[in-house]
């Protein structure tokens, strides 16, 4: 059963969310974990490729579109639309819904943000997760 933690900013912009998972997945890979991070759709999911190329002049981290690039693929993937099919060590789910695949990763990370539509189906995630018997943890952020 993974841990979860749901990371809640008081920012109201999608891009303070983008920004702290970022900032997220720097740390995991820091500690040599694997991470798939689960957008919400494509779109979504260049933006955060994007980012994680730019958000800090001084930073690598190796990641790629889920199904594209070099095998053996890079610690970090970033997904929307498809299942991974290895086990992984930390998921950051951006999407609206609970991945049906979550319980395969040891770690679950939800970062909301105080944008209505976004901490609408962040509630449901929690009461999701609560009916499934899992141990949640909050941490509220200042700032990303």
């Amino acid at each position: 059963m993974p841990r979860i933690d749901f990371y809640i900013l008081e920012e109201q912009t999608s891009q303070a969310r983008l920004l702290l998972a970022c900032k997220l997945i720097e740390k995991a890979y820091k500690s040599r974990h694997r991470i798939y991070i689960q957008a919400n759709n494509q779109d979504e999911a260049h933006q955060l490729d994007e980012l994680l190329w730019t958000y800090r002049e001084d930073s690598f981290l190796p990641h790629n579109l889920y199904g594209e690039g070099p095998e053996p693929a890079p610690p970090i993937q970033i997904g929307f639309d498809a299942t991974p099919d290895k086990h992984r060590d930390i998921l950051i789910n951006l999407n609206e819904t609970v991945p049906s695949f979550y319980q395969q990763f040891s770690r679950l990370l939800e970062i909301v943000v105080n944008v209505p539509e976004i901490q609408a189906y962040a509630r449901e995630h929690f009461r999701f997760y609560k009916s499934q018997g899992h141990d949640i943890k909050t941490h509220k952020l200042q700032s990303a």
